[in-house]
């Protein structure tokens, strides 16, 4: 692989949705895994002074946000999970952001859709994504691509990404993420 040049002024790390449901529904070895790399990478972006941005998926009272057209969010409605400031929305534990660190709430699956991320970036002057979260096909595969489209750079941790789904993640890791970011 080339030398690869991020500018540490230009670049954010993206940690998204790594909050307490959706970590608990990987297996115990492989939720283990992915947080132990996550502290990894965010300790050395924070040694490096990189913007850290985390994204959680969080819904109002009632899902307003959600259409019954949503087939795939639909499903969120019946398990009352995923509500604004529950206790299952919280960021894990082992991740917690420093104060100084933005949390940006979105509403869909991509980090861009529903969310202001696209200002908090502008207005850091990020032109440099390093994504991260779970799970590969979803959040991270989908904020790659939306990304992509908005010509921002793109680079993937493989290892801080998962998915429940181990076909899924793998799809994701080498099928189509290499087609809009470095892995």
């Amino acid at each position: 692989m080339e030398n690869l040049h991020i500018d540490t002024k230009t670049t954010a790390l993206l940690v998204m949705d790594c909050q307490i449901e959706i970590i608990n529904s990987l297996t115990p070895s492989e939720k283990a895994k992915v947080l132990g790399n996550l502290t990894k990478a965010i300790s050395a972006a924070r040694r490096a002074s990189l913007s850290i941005i985390y994204v959680v998926v969080q819904f109002r009272e009632g899902y307003p946000e959600i259409s019954a057209r949503n087939t795939l969010l639909s499903g969120v409605k019946g398990t009352r999970k995923l509500v604004e400031m529950g206790p299952d929305t919280c960021i894990c534990n082992e991740i917690q952001p420093n104060p100084d660190e933005v949390i940006v709430t979105k509403r869909r699956i991509s980090a861009f859709t529903g969310s202001d991320l696209e200002v908090v970036l502008r207005s850091k002057n990020i032109d440099t994504l390093v994504l991260t979260g779970v799970s590969s096909l979803g959040v991270v595969e989908s904020t790659a691509r939306q990304a992509f489209d908005m010509d921002y750079r793109i680079f993937v941790i493989e290892d801080c990404c998962s998915d429940r789904d181990t076909k899924a993640n793998e799809m994701a890791i080498s099928w189509l993420l290499p087609r809009t970011s470095t892995l």
